[in-house]
């Protein structure tokens, strides 16, 4: 009993400490289970401050909304693809008597016109209508008075098919705007393409010029043809510098790089028809390559 006695006997002082801890704990576990940091106050939400408040923040989600819709650019609806009628929001069956018209080599040349032919409904038609960009041709023709849009009607063909030559390496952007479907934009980017190039070797040149649609390219080349050949400058692939092998419109700098190295390995090429010997040298170039080539 002694033994018990000498660990459980305690001083007053002791004591008294030991209640004040009891003491201590049981406050805490009345503060933390009671609603002494729970509030019952009720917030107006009606207060002028909160609505401004919830107001700016309604405003920035419909701006953010906005912001991540997709931006439509001006086109020509003549040119609406699959992809871009889903986008623009027609339905299949919209787009689908769109693509019919075209097929037929058709042209919409009004915002009315392209109602007519894919049936779409006027809100539609009102959202999408802004960004329609016709030729130049037909939007002097939309502007102009009745009488002179009869004037349009009756002679635009006719006047069309003054063309100062039908070749097409002679044709000025004045020649090729006369082709339903080609406006300054594309008259000018032939142009510079045939430059690039020295003059179009082969028709099917002109389905490289880039974004031009191949319908309408099939329409220049009915009207257009190579009559005279182009004088194209050529160069020895055997002493070529770099710089000016890949002035070839055709040779990037891996085929550049390509056609080095091999020229390195075998010292000198004896036929232009060695290139083809190059690992993953493009086969289907090969004849727009060797224009501006020669190997002696």
């Amino acid at each position: 009993m002694n033994i018990f006695k000498s660990h459980f006997w305690y001083n007053k002082s002791q004591r008294n400490g030991i209640f004040f801890l009891i003491f201590l704990i049981l406050l805490l576990q009345v503060i933390i289970f009671s609603d002494v940091f729970s509030s019952d106050k009720i917030i107006d939400t009606n207060k002028l401050e909160i609505v401004a408040f919830q107001n700016q923040i309604d405003s920035l989600k419909a701006v953010e909304i906005e912001n991540r819709k997709p931006k439509i650019y001006p086109f020509n609806p003549n040119y609406i693809s699959d992809y871009k009628g889903e986008q623009l929001g027609m339905s299949l069956a919209e787009i689908d008597r769109l693509l019919a018209f075209r097929k037929i080599n058709k042209f919409i040349n009004s915002k009315n016109e392209f109602q007519q032919v894919t049936k779409v409904s006027d809100s539609l038609l009102n959202r999408i209508a802004p960004y329609f960009k016709f030729p130049d041709w037909v939007v002097n023709q939309n502007n102009s008075s009745p009488s002179k849009q009869s004037f349009y009607k009756n002679n635009v063909v006719s006047s069309a098919i003054i063309r100062s030559t039908l070749d097409i390496n002679k044709a000025t952007a004045a020649d090729f705007k006369t082709i339903n479907g080609i406006g300054l934009a594309f008259s000018e980017r032939i142009i510079q393409y045939r430059s690039k190039l020295q003059g179009f070797t082969f028709e099917n040149q002109l389905y490289e010029v880039w974004g031009l649609d191949k319908i309408v390219a099939d329409k220049v080349l009915s009207i257009f043809k190579i009559i005279d050949k182009p004088i194209i400058k050529k160069v020895n692939v055997n002493t070529a510098t770099f710089k000016e092998l890949i002035k070839n419109p055709y040779i990037d700098y891996e085929l550049c790089k390509k056609i080095f190295n091999y020229r390195n390995e075998v010292a000198e090429l004896q036929d232009l028809s060695e290139l083809k010997n190059i690992k993953d040298f493009p086969l289907d170039k090969y004849d727009r390559i060797a224009l501006y080539l020669l190997a002696n």
